[in-house]
């Protein structure tokens, strides 16, 4: 009797254990290979995102299809190790992208429909001139446009396709603004 208690426990011990290891399996592969929790800094984002908000980025969706026009990205800035960018998706691979003095966007010799900006762009930086993104290369800007360093700039200049992270797609915190990012 005492023998067959004694291996119910040790079941038991080792049934949880198991359990344990793969609960921390999993949160491990979710963690470090489908999400990423990611706080924004400033107001480069606004009216989308806010300083101080919390947001997910899923890292998964990019291995399946490419980043689309208009898609919130994650990417690291590239002088400082472990901070993140999030911005705007405005240019893809093979576009010609430019911006005039009067702050219009230009994709292909084209004006850019798009409602994003907070205000037109005073400041055109380096996209004066048009850019043509290579077959890796897209060109990004914060919905803030007064207010964001983004690929206008040489400090984050256009952002590589192995540089994203993932999509932005979710508000976590503050919780009463928590919900999918459009």
């Amino acid at each position: 009797m005492k023998d067959r208690t004694m291996r119910a426990i040790w079941k038991e011990i080792f049934s949880l254990c198991f359990y344990l290891a793969i609960v921390m399996g999993c949160t491990y592969v979710l963690v470090h290979y489908a999400l990423q929790r990611t706080q924004v800094e400033g107001q480069s984002m606004q009216a989308t995102l806010f300083d101080g908000d919390q947001v997910l980025v899923d890292k998964l969706t990019y291995r399946f299809k490419e980043p689309q026009r208009f898609d919130v990205i994650a990417f690291p800035y590239r002088y400082e190790q472990d901070t993140y960018y999030v911005k705007r998706i405005i240019g893809l691979p093979g576009e010609k992208v430019r911006i005039d003095r009067n702050g219009t966007i230009f994709i292909n010799d084209e004006a850019l429909k798009e409602d994003y900006g907070a205000e037109p762009i005073r400041q055109p930086g380096y996209a004066v001139t048009p850019r043509i993104l290579a077959e890796d290369e897209y060109f990004v800007l914060g919905d803030n446009r007064n207010d964001s360093v983004d690929s206008r700039f040489s400090a984050v200049g256009l952002v590589r396709r192995p540089e994203i992270i993932g999509k932005v797609f979710l508000r976590i915190y503050p919780f009463s603004s928590a919900g999918w990012i459009q």
